[in-house]
């Protein structure tokens, strides 16, 4: 009898533990009784029917992630090496969600392989409608594509795609050396170009300055002409205005106003004297030729004297 008093305490006290249920923090347990779906049980303490109801799966809620590696072809039959890293979770904490998730594959291993599977098959789909030269530029347009083909399936399985990051894409070794070259190529191109639109930048505002310089010049030339043409006009009119006034005096004291012509005439000798360079001018120096050249004086004078009387 005692022993089967101690028999009946024991079997006592693994049903009451076994009534209790610990769930952890981001999991939800899904309960079953005889194979048949039940209950869901969320984080924290809580009680079941021992021997009849059982836990059939805990559900993770967090995020998981899977790291993908995989060959797609291109439309010109490139080989094209992908390395992803794919993020997802339990579409919501719902109760026809979770019962989704636990019952929809056999274990989490389908899970995997089914997802992963249906994420190479879209990437490839994609990719090969491509050409080579197009697929480096277009991470974007592949991964949107692929969220936008899966989001419906996954979803029918309980399941939200999060992200997916294409980490690496490469070819095969030749493709890879042929397009450094091109790349090469295209920057000492864009090199040349540069360099060629810099000198041509740099010569036209050379010449742009040597024609602003020019235009200066020229209108400081005109300038200074049309100064020193005002200034002989001025000592002209000056000279002119003394020798009409000398003439006038010398007139109205009755001397002879061709000694103003033979004043003027033996001046520009002297400054013939004083400033020339080495030129040789020959005068006639003879009496002759003194009275030649005072004749050719007051006939310019008389020459003048009518068109100063009408003044």
């Amino acid at each position: 009898m005692d022993y089967f008093g101690y028999g009946v305490l024991v079997f006592a006290l693994i049903i009451l533990f076994s009534s209790f249920v610990t769930v952890k923090q981001g999991t939800i347990a899904v309960i079953t009784i005889f194979g048949k779906y039940q209950r869901l049980l969320r984080p924290g303490l809580s009680l079941k029917i021992p021997l009849i109801e059982v836990i059939h799966s805990r559900i993770s809620i967090q995020n998981r992630s899977v790291e993908l590696s995989f060959q797609a072809v291109t439309q010109d039959q490139a080989n094209v090496y992908f390395k992803a890293m794919l993020l997802y979770s339990v579409l919501n904490h719902d109760e026809e969600t979770i019962k989704n998730v636990a019952f929809k594959f056999v274990d989490s291993n389908n899970l995997m392989q089914a997802l992963i599977r249906t994420i190479e098959g879209s990437i490839r789909a994609y990719v090969a409608t491509q050409k080579q030269a197009n697929v480096l530029a277009q991470r974007n347009e592949i991964v949107e594509h692929v969220k936008h083909q899966i989001d419906q399936v996954l979803e029918s399985w309980g399941y939200h795609l999060q992200d997916l990051q294409l980490n690496d894409i490469t070819f095969d070794e030749e493709i890879m050396r042929s397009m450094s070259r091109v790349v090469a190529s295209n920057n000492l191109k864009a090199a040349a170009e540069n360099e060629g639109q810099a000198l041509l930048i740099t010569k036209t505002k050379g010449a742009e300055a040597d024609g602003n310089a020019i235009k200066i010049a020229a209108t400081a030339e005109r300038e200074a002409a049309q100064l020193r043409g005002q200034g002989i006009a001025l000592f002209r009119e000056e000279v002119a205005k003394g020798m009409t006034n000398a003439a006038h005096e010398m007139q109205q004291a009755n001397l002879d106003t061709s000694v103003i012509l033979f004043t003027m005439w033996t001046e520009a000798i002297k400054q013939f004297a004083e400033y020339s360079e080495g030129n040789v001018i020959f005068l006639d120096g003879s009496t002759e030729g003194m009275n030649n050249t005072m004749k050719q004086m007051m006939a310019m004078q008389l020459n003048q004297k009518p068109a100063a009387d009408k003044k």
